[in-house]
């Protein structure tokens, strides 16, 4: 079955651990669409996104001093930056902070306040953020927001979601967020796939048991299992003690930069 005649993947649950090849095969490879979405774990980070609408298209990632941002490839053809144009990764003193929007920088403005040389301060400066958020202003979509955050010095990793449910005739927010240990990394997006409007990311995020850590390999892995029609632009980084390698891909341009 090509991916053009799939309506529904796999059903893949964040309990349950998969090896990265059965993930990119029997999950990512299946989805039309899923937004904006987050690898994130152990050594690495990998963040992409996809998009149906021009303005969403109209974009590449650029490196800024700490990190990656979302710019307009053609400025000129930019309708709303509003939720299209934010930090996407940034550094923090002990790793890194990634989301789907504004609250990139909001983390990182916590986990500076706070003494992230602590287990329990760093969690909560995550979550005192995460927990305050709401999904995205954009009926009838309400777009999840998506958020991580890697310690490298605790040796962890935070994943939270924002998203909309249906409560009667009112729209109600769940916040989760979710703390984790040791190897492998997860994997959380901001839709489950295409669909008018496309459903949020259920559940819990996806366990995935071994991540390369070639930011290349692992960036050119995923991207080549993203929607050739939807995919936009793509940011893989992985680093040891000493040294930090990353790569982006951006569908408007050729080379990896």
């Amino acid at each position: 079955m090509s991916r053009n005649d799939v309506t529904g993947g796999a059903s893949f649950d964040g309990k349950t651990g998969y090896t990265f090849a059965k993930f990119l095969e029997e999950y990512l490879s299946k989805r039309r669409y899923p937004g904006r979405g987050i690898i994130l774990g152990g050594d690495m980070l990998v963040y992409f996104i996809t998009g149906r609408s021009e303005n969403s298209r109209n974009r590449v990632l650029r490196r800024t001093m700490d990190g990656v941002r979302t710019e307009a490839f053609d400025p000129n053809k930019l309708t709303d930056p509003s939720l299209v144009i934010y930090n996407a990764v940034r550094r923090a003193p002990d790793g890194f902070v990634v989301s789907n929007g504004a609250q990139t920088d909001n983390i990182l403005r916590a986990l500076l306040r706070h003494d992230v040389g602590g287990l329990g301060h760093a969690v909560g400066a995550f979550k005192s953020v995460v927990y305050g958020l709401s999904f995205e202003p954009d009926p009838p979509l309400y777009t999840p927001r998506i958020s991580g955050y890697l310690d490298r010095t605790n040796r962890l990793y935070e994943i939270a979601i924002a998203r909309s449910y249906k409560a009667g005739a009112r729209v109600g927010c769940e916040r989760r967020a979710w703390t984790y240990h040791g190897g492998g990394a997860r994997f959380i997006s901001t839709y489950d796939d295409d669909g008018g409007p496309p459903p949020s990311f259920p559940g819990e995020p996806i366990h995935i048991t071994d991540v390369p850590r070639d930011c290349v390999a692992t960036g050119e892995l995923v991207w080549n299992a993203l929607d050739s029609e939807n995919r936009v632009a793509l940011y893989s980084l992985t680093f040891d003690e000493k040294v930090c390698r990353d790569i982006i891909i951006n569908e408007r341009e050729d080379e990896r930069v």
